[in-house]
């Protein structure tokens, strides 16, 4: 999964309503002309996402309180962050139709770009299964079911219709993921001997260790199952990349990197 977070976007954390549960996810297209500059150029997609935002949010009749949807998906398969996890939709998530289900657009529309390119099916995809394990249920609908809108346009739709399966037949991502306990990450970075060889504390540093290892951030033989000093220089870096400084970029997981860490490299953070 590409995430591209509301930190990236210089965004501040969501006002929209809480709602940690729903029957399932709704598919959403912009319902107007989008470029077809988009399938060239990455940061075109960045621009669209902010000026939807900037958009809704001028909306003083509705009064939005975000963005209307929970995430998007660009045609290069990144899913960019919306409202988030937990959030109701629409305006401000007070109709039934809101309440009902999360909410994904694609970045397409009904000029133009209009047909989801293989990589947005999968970050669509992605975003389904990120909402689904916090809260989501099974349902994957059109925004046209229950609302008499042509939303998500003809081509997403009947790939809503035939399952949302993954580009390449899958509906869902092999295997289980890893869980990650962060109070035992934390207990092992302030009390792992600095020597190899010796026993490991936790399983689940290894997890970190190879995200760490996928980011640049440490070199692979360090990646021994050990929250040494090395690992722990090395989570310092990471935790300045996701904005913190002084104190909180110490080394010292904490459940914010953690989970940002989680989201870019497949595992999921226990508190």
């Amino acid at each position: 999964m590409k995430l591209v977070t509301r930190d990236q976007l210089g965004w501040p954390a969501s006002a929209a309503p809480t709602q940690t549960s729903t029957k399932g996810v709704k598919v959403h297209y912009e319902g107007t002309t989008v470029s077809v500059k988009l399938l060239d150029d990455h940061d075109l997609c960045i621009a669209e996402w902010k000026a939807i935002r900037v958009s809704h949010l001028a909306d003083k009749k509705q009064n939005y309180s975000d963005i209307a949807y929970n995430y998007g998906a660009c045609p290069h398969g990144y899913l960019l962050e919306g409202r988030g996890l937990g959030k109701r939709t629409g305006a401000n998530g007070n109709q039934p139709l809101n309440r009902g289900h999360y909410a994904i657009v694609g970045l397409v529309g009904d000029k133009g770009l209009t047909k989801p390119t293989d990589a947005m099916l999968g970050a669509i995809r992605d975003g389904i299964e990120l909402l689904r394990r916090h809260g989501a249920g099974h349902e994957i609908k059109g925004h046209r079911d229950g609302l008499a809108t042509e939303c998500p346009g003809e081509h997403l739709y009947a790939w809503v219709r035939n399952g949302a399966p993954r580009p390449g037949g899958s509906t869902t991502v092999p295997g289980p993921r890893t869980v990650v306990d962060v109070s035992k990450v934390v207990a092992a970075a302030r009390h792992d001997p600095a020597k190899a060889g010796t026993p490991v504390s936790y399983s689940g540093v290894k997890t970190v260790e190879k995200a760490l290892v996928a980011e640049g951030l440490l070199e692979p033989r360090y990646a021994d199952g050990h929250f040494g000093t090395t690992t722990v220089d090395a989570y310092a870096e990471w935790q300045r990349r996701c904005g913190f400084s002084g104190p909180d970029a110490d080394g010292i997981p904490g459940q914010t990197s953690l989970e940002r860490l989680g989201r870019e490299h497949g595992f999921d953070v226990k508190p």
